[in-house]
């Protein structure tokens, strides 16, 4: 396992970390909009968590270490979520999908949503982590980027796969092999998070919109366009457009990618780099087209006849929300279980109606349709199989990579 190291922040990367907690996908409520995933995900309170001193290293922490597992004896999770991330029922006081899974298991859940940002909870859990100590969580839910940290680190447990039948059957093809957890030996899937186009009909009049190429090279878009101040998402977007794969690109992939956007900026198509910032303009016609995250399409959807997506033939991004078990947490059997009860049809469907995000679960549609038709038809929450196809992760980068590659974007996006 990778030894522990205290990260070091580049000007360009602390950047993004303010872009990101001022008007990205972290500075948004989880019901509505997305929030922060990829490195972009750094709020401006979680920079000391990164850059500080005084954390014990790693040592030989292994992955897999845990204390006595409880499980048997004491009949209780602690789970740790973000917030508005769960099923809450017309009181606002219960969560019905976890009130089922204590109701048939005996298991209760301590449920805290006190995940509102991947480095300020980074911060939370590493001093107990690096010095071998129980975090007193069972069960944590973290972006993959961080997710990936967390298992080179050797700080979560591999899952014991007889306790997740209904995951390892159920799982979407689309996410069972992430390069940073191939197999999901550590790790499962809470939710999808997409990337896709997004365009105004009206503010279109008529101009076809089929890829990135469209907004970057169609003239008639010229300064009604817009990309997102993410950097995997944007340049995710542009890699794949140029038939470049996210998942395996190179040095030279990605300064193309750059001087191809550079090229856009110089003549005016893009309008701005945005966070969800995007979604009034987009609204309002003043972006005819950009790209979007799927969370904000499904909501803008239902608010305005003039917006809708499409997925470009050369295929869109997603990233996920994991489950992960820390070390020394006293309940690991019981953390399983419940992971494997969110990978059953009928509480997947419940979640998945509630929250709209990508359900990671198949087998669903029919479940999710008796509560919500229209979101059984809705492709961003149950991509079918030709969508899925086209899904693609951004790969996991190294920390001279992370750096290097911020600091380009941002000379890019003039942040």
């Amino acid at each position: 396992m990778e030894q522990y190291e205290p990260d070091r922040l580049s000007p360009a990367q602390v950047a993004a970390m303010r872009r990101s907690f001022r008007n990205g996908r972290a500075a948004l409520s989880r019901r509505s909009l997305l929030r922060a995933s990829a490195g972009g995900a750094l709020a401006v309170g979680g920079l000391g968590a990164l850059s500080g001193c005084g954390i014990p290293a790693a040592g030989q922490t292994q992955g897999g270490v845990s204390a006595e597992d409880h499980s048997a004896k004491e009949k209780t999770i602690n789970f740790s979520n973000w917030t508005e991330y769960m099923d809450v029922d017309d009181s606002g006081k219960h969560h019905p999908t976890l009130d089922a899974f204590t109701k048939r298991s005996g298991i209760s859940v301590k449920y805290t949503e006190d995940i509102n940002d991947n480095v300020e909870f980074f911060g939370k859990i590493k001093p107990q982590l690096a010095a071998g100590q129980d975090t007193g969580r069972d069960l944590i839910v973290v972006t993959d980027w961080l997710a990936a940290r967390l298992i080179r680190f050797g700080w979560v447990q591999k899952l014991n796969a007889s306790n997740l039948p209904n995951a390892y059957a159920n799982l979407s093809a689309q996410f069972r092999s992430p390069d940073w957890d191939p197999g999901r030996a550590y790790s499962y899937p809470w939710q999808g998070i997409s990337t896709v186009v997004a365009f105004n009909k009206k503010a279109l009049n008529g101009i076809e919109v089929k890829s990135v190429s469209d907004l970057l090279d169609n003239p008639k878009l010229k300064g009604r366009v817009g990309f997102l101040s993410e950097m995997r998402d944007s340049m995710g977007m542009t890699l794949l457009d140029m038939g470049k794969d996210p998942e395996k690109f190179t040095d030279d992939d990605f300064d193309a990618a750059i001087a191809r956007l550079q090229k856009a900026v110089d003549k005016g198509q893009i309008r701005r780099f945005t966070g969800n910032d995007y979604t009034s303009d987009l609204t309002k016609g003043d972006l005819a087209a950009c790209v979007a995250w799927a969370g904000d399409i499904v909501q803008l959807k239902a608010d305005s006849p003039d917006v809708d997506f499409i997925i470009p033939d050369s295929g869109y991004l997603t990233s996920t929300d994991n489950m992960l078990i820390p070390n020394k947490a006293r309940h690991k059997t019981n953390a399983e279980r419940l992971m494997d009860f969110y990978y059953e049809p009928v509480p997947a469907a419940q979640l998945a109606a509630y929250i709209n995000y990508v359900c990671p679960v198949d087998g669903v549609k029919d479940e999710l349709a008796k509560i919500d038709k229209s979101a059984a038809d809705n492709p961003l929450i149950l991509p079918d199989k030709a969508m899925a196809a086209k899904s693609h992760a951004f790969r996991s980068l190294t920390q001279k990579e992370e750096t290097a590659y911020e600091e380009k974007f941002a000379k890019l996006t003039g942040a």
